[in-house]
């Protein structure tokens, strides 16, 4: 299976809390919900055929724990039969039980337990939020694509998926497009670690 992070983000990079004021509020976070102002139509039929071609779900164990709380209690939500239906598995060092069935706890190395996982057939292993999941896998390099919404706002505080003294990676722009919401989706897929070497354009800067 291919493994892919999906996202939300606020331009300035902030992952945590994007859809309620009480999601996640670790760390002091106040500012959650900032993505829902911006959710339309468009966008809703775009993350349900992202949806339709997931074979399985992986999440963290916090927010593996809050859709296992909303989505069984969601059933007139159009995608609630597929996210209750999918195999669900929640990487955790914590957890001993879990309800939200079908749903398998990976403990110990973890990234092993991931690449394992893709080893086997299907389309997407899919991961959902869970930005230090997405981190630890991105510098594992066990990350295929990553489809990454960003709403038109500045939360100015919270976990961004991509902190400072995180592993470098290379990504290569595979779609674009923005919503009537004003939410913009890049979609890329990974291709190894860049370089850093010096700047090699023209003008005076480079000649100095």
């Amino acid at each position: 299976m291919k493994l892919v992070v999906q996202e939300f983000l606020s331009l300035d990079g902030v992952s945590q809390g994007p859809g309620a004021p009480d999601e996640d509020t670790s760390d002091g976070f106040e500012r959650g919900g900032w993505f829902v102002p911006h959710l339309d139509e468009e966008f809703e039929r775009l993350a349900g055929s992202w949806l339709g071609e997931a074979d399985a779900l992986l999440f963290g164990r916090r927010t593996y724990q809050n859709f296992a709380r909303d989505w069984p209690a969601m059933t007139g939500h159009p995608l609630a039969g597929i996210m209750n239906g999918l195999p669900k598995y929640v990487a955790s060092h914590s957890l001993t039980t879990a309800g939200w069935d079908p749903t398998t706890i990976l403990s110990g190395d973890v990234p092993a337990r991931v690449a394992e996982l893709k080893r086997r057939p299907g389309r997407e292993l899919q991961i959902h939020g869970s930005a230090r999941l997405a981190q630890s896998l991105l510098a594992a390099g066990l990350i295929d694509t990553l489809r990454l919404v960003i709403a038109p706002v500045v939360v100015g505080q919270g976990r961004r998926l991509f902190p400072d003294g995180g592993a470098p990676a290379g990504l290569r722009l595979t779609e674009h497009r923005t919503t009537p919401g004003g939410l913009s989706v890049h979609v890329f897929e990974t291709a190894g670690v860049p370089g850093f070497g010096t700047y090699g354009g023209g003008g005076e800067g480079a000649a100095a």
